[in-house]
């Protein structure tokens, strides 16, 4: 992520968290060491022209290659402009690291693009950028209600481990704590692999 992506993330975390705490100062985010951020972006759009209905069928392979080639050259992995800053965003993820923990901040996902896997691809992606920071820990913290995201992140082998009450501010509702250890060992590295293949196999891209 870079500063000519704030106004869209900023965007996109309205949409996706409406009713929660004011958004993170992205701006802040950037010139924070413990943070890092990623973007997805449509290559065939750009921000002088918003996306206003879902994405056809028929152009979603192309939208999630583009995805694929970003995190391929890690453009996003470092804080360097993008060649026109018009890209158009379609979702973003950060987590902060320390001490060999990171803990997963927000997976955000344009509404349009949802149910394409862009999500799933984007959390692969900053597994795989902890793994590569040397993390041994993956927390997260996910609504006691959102069965689909739990089972998400069950599949790629985090477990519940705690209970946060009322943590999210809008209802009272309970937060889940999940945790991922020993994402640099051979068996975990093993399955995420598998799960990229059935990701790729699914949704008609390769990751790596």
């Amino acid at each position: 992520m870079c500063k000519e992506d704030i106004a869209q993330v900023t965007e996109i975390d309205r949409e996706a968290f409406p009713t929660l705490w004011a958004p993170a100062n992205y701006q802040h985010e950037l010139q924070n060491r413990l943070a890092h951020y990623i973007v997805a972006y449509n290559e065939e759009k750009t921000v002088d022209e918003p996306n206003t209905e879902a994405v056809p069928e028929k152009h979603r392979s192309g939208l999630l290659s583009k995805v694929r080639q970003l995190f391929n050259h890690n453009r996003f992995f470092a804080p360097e402009v993008p060649p026109s800053g018009k890209q158009y965003i379609i979702g973003f993820a950060g987590f902060w690291i320390m001490a060999g923990e990171a803990h997963i901040i927000n997976i955000a996902v344009r509404e349009v693009y949802r149910l394409q896997g862009v999500g799933e691809l984007l959390f692969i992606s900053i597994i795989d950028m902890a793994t590569e920071l040397h993390a041994q820990l993956m927390t997260l913290e996910v609504r006691a209600s959102n069965t689909a995201a739990q089972s998400l992140y069950y599949k790629y082998g985090f477990a519940r481990v705690g209970l946060r009450r009322g943590y999210y501010s809008d209802v009272k509702e309970d937060a889940t704590l999940m945790s991922a250890e020993n994402i640099t060992s051979a068996s975990f590295q093993a399955r995420l692999q598998q799960l990229k293949q059935a990701h790729s196999r699914k949704w008609g891209i390769t990751l790596y």
